[in-house]
């Protein structure tokens, strides 16, 4: 239970729990998620939610956030998995379709087995 108050303790200070609750709006408004300050790793999951977010108002609160509490810099990047930039959606990472390599020949794609209509007239596949 110390170990907890101890980790805990910048939330006691009334302008970080300001910048946390900022935090929580926004997460809110742009995921749906809604965290609590009793959970277990809420500051890890403010650092998850803000690496996410295409709000630049999230990202500047958990900045402040970092800068005045300097023990939740780390967090930001601890599941950083590579460097390679990545598709994104609405905050999420999203899967890249299997491309070939430059000069690999293409998967062979099945032949379409229904009738196209367009603009009203029926085109042989």
């Amino acid at each position: 239970m110390t170990t907890l108050a101890l980790e805990r303790g910048w939330l006691l200070d009334p302008n970080h729990l300001k910048l946390v609750h900022r935090c929580r709006r926004l997460i809110q408004s742009e995921f749906g998620v809604k965290l609590h300050l009793t959970e277990q790793h809420l500051a890890q999951r403010l650092a998850e939610f803000a690496g996410k977010t295409r709000s630049p108002h999230l990202s500047r609160t958990w900045d402040d956030l970092v800068a005045r509490v300097p023990e939740l810099g780390g967090l930001a990047n601890d599941d950083a998995e590579d460097d390679a930039p990545k598709r994104r959606y609405r905050g999420q990472v999203i899967a890249d379709p299997e491309l070939p390599a430059p000069g690999e020949a293409a998967p062979d794609v099945p032949a379409r087995k229904t009738a196209v209509i367009y603009r009203g007239q029926v085109v042989s596949p």
